[in-house]
């Protein structure tokens, strides 16, 4: 029996002797199958082929990403706090040194994940550290393999301890979910964002979709709606979900400007 990956959002599947037929995450219009067709890789294979390494962002914060680039090629995050050490999103590939260095590091007091695109090996992360992972209920049709570990969490916001809230945004999906760490920034907060708020190739500006790769926006009143939700949190750093993308300063600034620039678009704005 294997365990099978989609090569082209990560996404892994119950073991089984021959790869599935489709991935339903690929099907949906927020992803996409190629060109050439569904394509799956064994994990092992992806062990050989691949490793993970480490950067260290700033104190309490580390990225594990993997090279060379595999499937949606989004990096994870390790926060270390008082009480354990939490991973923000996750990668398909946790390999022997990256498990070797967080058993280090004293393992994982917990898994959350942003939305359904990252959910890749989550279960095998939670087992190997013992470690609840924390997804919003309103996307639970999308885990294609239970685990006792995965725990469903309802309303808009959860308190992880540490300084450390998960808050729902939807839009991308219904259960979009970015991590709020209060610690982080020198004190004057962080948003782990995912890309349920899409730090863009201009690292000033922030932009939201329904669909990335199919360029589907969302609603002037989603966006809006996610503007307001944020107005509360103090932050003045984004670290997105790709390399690279990271508002360093005045992160709230550029929230709030990247929402009325959508939504005077949106409603027909000409400069």
């Amino acid at each position: 029996m294997t365990l099978f990956l989609c090569s082209t959002c990560g996404t892994s599947y119950p073991k089984s002797d021959a790869p599935p037929k489709f991935c339903p995450i690929c099907d949906d219009e927020r992803q996409f199958v190629p060109p050439t067709g569904q394509e799956w890789i064994a994990f092992d294979k992806l062990t050989e082929s691949h490793s993970n390494r480490w950067k260290l962002h700033e104190p309490n914060l580390f990225e594990i990403k993997t090279y060379p680039d595999f499937a949606i090629a989004q990096r994870a995050f390790l926060i270390q706090t008082p009480s354990g050490n939490i991973l923000w999103d996750c990668i398909s590939l946790l390999d022997p040194a990256t498990e070797q260095i967080i058993r280090a590091m004293g393992g994982l007091k917990a898994i959350a994940i942003s939305h359904p695109h990252y959910y890749t090996t989550m279960q095998d992360w939670a087992q190997a550290f013992d470690a609840p992972v924390y997804l919003h209920d309103a996307d639970h049709d999308w885990v294609m393999r239970e685990d006792d570990h995965l725990t469903f969490w309802q309303g808009e916001t959860l308190d992880l301890g540490d300084g450390l809230s998960l808050i729902r945004l939807g839009g991308h999906f219904a259960g979009g979910t970015v991590l709020h760490w209060s610690q982080g920034a020198e004190g004057k907060g962080v948003l782990m964002s995912g890309d349920i708020v899409q730090v863009a190739e201009d690292v000033r500006r922030v932009s939201f979709m329904w669909s990335y790769p199919n360029m589907l926006p969302l609603s002037a009143q989603t966006v809006q709606r996610i503007g307001d939700t944020l107005q509360p949190w103090e932050f003045d750093r984004i670290y997105g979900a790709f390399d690279g993308k990271t508002v360093k300063t005045d992160a709230k600034w550029v929230i709030n400007r990247s929402v009325n620039r959508y939504i005077e678009l949106l409603n027909g704005y000409q400069p």
